[in-house]
C-alpha cells in the first residue's frame, strides 16, 4: 500500500497562527491523553443525539424543510426593477421610496436594476418564490433582500443568470429586529436553481436564515465582513457551487438552545470558505457527500458533536483542523491558560468514511470528548511546534476501520486506545524530519506496508489501517534512519510546549 498526499499545495497562512496551548504530555498505555492543562469546560450547548452516523443523528434532529425551486412561468408575476423603482401589474406588490413590497404568496420574477430594498411581508399562508432572473439589488440603508414574515421564502436563480445583491456599509435601523444579512429571512429559506448569485454583505453577515436555511442549487458566492452563510436551526447543502470569503465565520448555524437544532449538514455539492475565524461551524457538523474545501480558518471544523461519513474535505488551519468542542462560544475555554483537560463525555467525533486530509498548525484532529474511526482515508499533516499534536483525544479513541496516517511534532503526541479492533503503530522520530522526506514503513519480514512523502517537517508518525497486526513489530524508516516500533504500544517519552 502506498500513501502520497492528496493535494499538495497549502493555502495561504493567516496572519495570526494561533496554537492551543498545553502542558508537557505524551499518550499513556492505554491509548489517552493525559491530564494537562488545557481544554473546554462542560458545553452547555451540546448535540444530543447518540447517534454514530449522519443518518442516525438526523433521526433525532428537527426535520429539515426543503422549498420546492420549481415554477410555472405562467403562473408567476412579473417585477421589473429599474432605478430605485419598480413595475409590476400585481396589487401584491407595491413600490414606495425605493422599496419593493411582496405581501402575498405566489411566484414572482424580478429582473432588472435596483438601487433599493426587496421586502417580503407575507403574513398568510403559502411559499413566497423569488425568482432571480439576472436582477441586482442594492441598498444603501439596509438589507439587500429582508424577509420579515411569510409560511416559507424559495429563492430560484433562474437558468443562464447573474444576479447580485449587496447591502449598506451601516444600517439606518440597528434595533433588535433589523435585518443583519445581505439576504435575510425570518421564514424557512431555500436557495435553489441553476444560475448564479453573488452576494456581498458590506455591513454584517452573507446570507441570514433566523429558522433553517438550505441550499439545492446554484452557484453562490459570498464576500462578508462577518459571517458568510449563518442558519439558525440548521444550514445544509445539497446541490451546487458555494464559495464564501468571510471575516467571521463562514459556514454556519448558530442555535445552541434547542435540542436537534443547530448543525450544519453537507451532503453533496462543493463548498469553498476561507475564514479569519472559524471555517464551518455548528453544535453539530455532518457530512455525509460533496467536496468540502477549508482554504483558511482559524479553526477549520468545529462542533459538539462532528460526524463524517463521506465526502472529500480538504482542511486548512491556523489552530484546529478538527475540534470536537462546546459548541456555545461563551463556555468554551480551550486553549487558555487555567482549563480543566479532562474529557467532556458530550463531545464526540466520528470518522466513518470519505477522504479527509488535514493540515493544521494547531491539534491535527481534536476532541475535547472521544473520537472513533471506522472508515475512511485521512492524512494529517500536523503542528511542527511540541505545544500541539497531530491527534488530541482528552477520551477514549477508537480506531475500527479506514486508513490513518498522521505525522506532526512529538511532544503532545497521543495514540489510539490499546483495545482498538484495528492495529496501529505510533512513535517518535530519532529526529525531526524534512519536508519532501520518505517514510517507510515495513513489516518483521521487510515487506512494505505503506510509503509516504512528508508533506511538512514531522517528529511524529501515527499510523493505523487494516494491514496493521496488533502486537507485531514494525519498522518505520525515515531517510535511512529506522526505528523499531510494537503495534499498540504508545509511546513512552516525549517533551511538551509552552502555554499558549
Amino acid at each position: 500500500m502506498r500513501l502520497l498526499p492528496l493535494r499538495q499545495a497549502v493555502a495561504g497562512t493567516l496572519a495570526a497562527v494561533l496554537l492551543a496551548g498545553c502542558g508537557a504530555s505524551v499518550a499513556g498505555t492505554d491509548g489517552t491523553a493525559p491530564t494537562s492543562s488545557s481544554s473546554s469546560s462542560s458545553a452547555t450547548a451540546v448535540a444530543t443525539s447518540d447517534g454514530t452516523t449522519v443518518e442516525d443523528v438526523l433521526d433525532d434532529d428537527v426535520e429539515v424543510e426543503t422549498g420546492d425551486t420549481a415554477y410555472d412561468e405562467a403562473d408567476a408575476t412579473a417585477i421589473t426593477l429599474s432605478g430605485s423603482g419598480a413595475e409590476s401589474e400585481s396589487d401584491a406588490v407595491t413600490v414606495q421610496d425605493g422599496t419593493v413590497t411582496i405581501s402575498t404568496a405566489g411566484t414572482y420574477v424580478l429582473t432588472g436594476d435596483l438601487t433599493g430594498q426587496v421586502v417580503v411581508d407575507s403574513p398568510g399562508d403559502g411559499v413566497v418564490r423569488l425568482v432571480l432572473d439576472d436582477a441586482t439589488i442594492t441598498s444603501e440603508t439596509t438589507a439587500a433582500i429582508d424577509v420579515v414574515d411569510a409560511e416559507s421564502v424559495v429563492v430560484v436563480l433562474a437558468d443562464g443568470s447573474s444576479n447580485a445583491l449587496a447591502d449598506a456599509t451601516t444600517y439606518a435601523d440597528s434595533s433588535d429586529d433589523a435585518p443583519t444579512g445581505t439576504l435575510y429571512s425570518t421564514a424557512d429559506l431555500t436557495i435553489g436553481g441553476t444560475g448564479s448569485l453573488t452576494v456581498t454583505g458590506n455591513s454584517n453577515n452573507g446570507i441570514v436564515g433566523k429558522d433553517g436555511l438550505v441550499i439545492t442549487g446554484g452557484t453562490i458566492d459570498v464576500t462578508s465582513v462577518d459571517d458568510g452563510i449563518l442558519g439558525k436551526d440548521y444550514l445544509v447543502l445539497s446541490h451546487g457551487t458555494v464559495t464564501v470569503d468571510a471575516v467571521g465565520d463562514a459556514f454556519k448555524s448558530d442555535n445552541t438552545e434547542d435540542a436537534g437544532a443547530g448543525f450544519v449538514l453537507i451532503e453533496g455539492g462543493e463548498l469553498t470558505v476561507t475564514s479569519q475565524d472559524d471555517g464551518i461551524k455548528g453544535v453539530q457538523v455532518l457530512v455525509s457527500g460533496g467536496t468540502v474545501d477549508v482554504a483558511g480558518s482559524t479553526e477549520a471544523l468545529e462542533g459538539s458533536l462532528i460526524v463524517i461519513d463521506g465526502g472529500d474535505l480538504e482542511l486548512h488551519s491556523a489552530d484546529d483542523g478538527i475540534n470536537a468542542a462546546s459548541s456555545d462560544d461563551s463556555a468554551a475555554t480551550d486553549g487558555q491558560p487555567g482549563g480543566e483537560m479532562a474529557a467532556d463525555e458530550s463531545l464526540h467525533l466520528y470518522v466513518n468514511g470519505g477522504t479527509l486530509e488535514v493540515w493544521a498548525s494547531g491539534d491535527g484532529l481534536d476532541s475535547n470528548g472521544d473520537a472513533a474511526i471506522t472508515g475512511g482515508d485521512i492524512t494529517v499533516h500536523g503542528p511542527t511546534t511540541d505545544g500541539n499534536g497531530a491527534l488530541d483525544v482528552n477520551g477514549t479513541f477508537d480506531v475500527s476501520g479506514g486508513t490513518l496516517l498522521a505525522t506532526g511534532s512529538a511532544g503532545m503526541m497521543v495514540a489510539p486506545a490499546t483495545d482498538s479492533a484495528q492495529g496501529w503503530i505510533a512513535t517518535a522520530l530519532d529526529a525531526t524530519a524534512a519536508a519532501g522526506s520518505e517514510v517507510v514503513i515495513s513489516d518483521a519480514d521487510g515487506a512494505e506496508v505503506a510509503t509516504y512523502t512528508l508533506a511538512k517537517d514531522a517528529a511524529s508518525v501515527v499510523f493505523s489501517s487494516a494491514d496493521v497486526e496488533q502486537g507485531a513489530t514494525y519498522t518505520v524508516t525515515v531517510d535511512g534512519t529506522s526505528t523499531s516500533v510494537t503495534a499498540g504500544e504508545a509511546p513512552a517519552g516525549g517533551h511538551g510546549g509552552p502555554m499558549g
